[in-house]
């Protein structure tokens, strides 16, 4: 745990009922005159950005909809909205989606002014400056970029995907209204919900975790054991969706405190090289990579047990791999596939995985039992 340890946080987050009402009061204490509004073309057929645009309508702003972009960007992808953002001359952005729309409306925030660009903050993500306010909207519980300084891209030339981190990016203003996952289809919900647990468990048991991330990692667990199944199985259950959609927010505060571990860092290869959505691998990967680290961090899962889960596991370690049983429990529940075979992912690539997944250092170095090569061959080799 560390010795040393900071919080940063939006600055305004609004939640609530009919808290997307919020936006024109937003708008207008910010003096926005050219509105710039990330989203993608499924969040458009689901009638989501509509929800938002409606509210951006009333207050008069001018605004344009940058909506070209993939489920799991390249940084080239992400590179595209922001060169849109820059010739619109946007003095203010609102992001309505999910991580990848949220990820590349911070980008543009950084890089609305510098003639660098995304490509080159996979190297020095530091240098860049925030440029333009921010305004974030999720419309799954599950990533939590809405709270953290964080970008995802993918990197095809290294088939993996690389994490971009400035606090830079940290956003403005965020709105958590449930409107906006009520009608999530299941298996959206299940596998991003699965990624918001992974998030709090990894920020609670890795190295950098301390008593800031501590106390949202916990908070987030609590609300997600009680919470995900119901979300992901009644449709009308709104006040459990609304749970989801803190819990999720309450992680990402997690993952800005401390830091994700082997789980994610195990878990880019298989998004950049086989395109398996980003909550679907950390789903896969979160039971394997814990049983890994279950020696390691055994007092922290039982105090996870303590504070989360009604049983009659007694003792440190029962109680820690009963946590472990109860993620594996909640993955097959919310029918996340447990085999990378369903995704076409062949075992002749075991080598090239392992290799990929050791070049993320920056989340390996936070797990809290250092992972081999050796180690990570046989994770991959659990689940494929």
């Amino acid at each position: 745990m560390l010795t040393k340890y900071e919080l940063k946080m939006p600055r305004a987050v609004f939640s609530g009922e009919d808290a997307l009402g919020k936006i024109p009061e937003i708008l207008a204490e910010n003096n926005v005159k050219r509105l710039a509004v990330f989203t993608d073309k499924g969040v458009e057929k689901a009638g989501l950005a509509e929800l938002s645009l409606k509210w951006v309508r009333d207050s008069g702003v001018e605004y344009t909809v940058l909506d070209e972009l993939p489920a799991e960007p390249t940084y080239e992808e992400a590179q595209k909205l922001v060169d849109q953002c820059k010739a619109y001359g946007a003095d203010f952005i609102l992001a309505v989606g999910g991580g990848s729309v949220m990820d590349t409306a911070k980008l543009a925030s950084i890089l609305m002014t510098d003639e660098y660009g995304v490509r080159e903050l996979l190297d020095t993500p530091g240098r860049a400056k925030k440029c333009v306010k921010t305004l974030l909207i999720p419309t799954t519980a599950g990533t939590g970029s809405e709270a953290t300084p964080n970008a995802i891209v993918a990197v095809p030339e290294k088939k993996l995907k690389i994490g971009i981190v400035n606090a830079e990016m940290i956003s403005d203003y965020v709105i958590l209204d449930a409107v906006m996952i009520r009608n999530l289809p299941r298996k959206i919900a299940a596998a991003t919900g699965l990624d918001a647990l992974a998030h709090a468990i990894e920020c609670y048991t890795g190295n950098k975790a301390n008593p800031f991330s501590d106390t949202f990692a916990m908070q987030a667990m609590e609300m997600i054991f009680a919470n995900l199944e119901r979300a992901c199985d009644d449709p009308d259950a709104i006040d459990a969706k609304a749970q989801m959609l803190i819990a999720s927010f309450y992680a990402g505060i997690a993952i800005t405190a401390s830091g994700t571990t082997a789980v994610h860092a195990l878990s880019y290869p298989l998004g950049g090289r086989y395109h398996i959505a980003h909550g679907v691998s950390n789903a896969i990967l979160l039971a394997p990579v814990m049983r890994f680290n279950e020696c390691a961090c055994r007092e922290r899962l039982a105090k996870v047990y303590e504070r989360c889960l009604d049983g009659d596991a007694v003792g440190t370690e029962a109680k820690s791999r009963a946590v472990i049983e109860r993620i594996e429990q909640m993955v097959k529940h919310l029918d996340i596939p447990v085999s990378l075979s369903e995704f076409g992912v062949p075992r002749e690539d075991l080598e090239e995985l392992v290799a990929a997944g050791m070049e993320v250092t920056r989340l390996l170095s936070n797990n809290p039992r250092p992972v081999t090569a050796d180690d990570a061959r046989q994770i991959y080799q659990e689940v494929l």
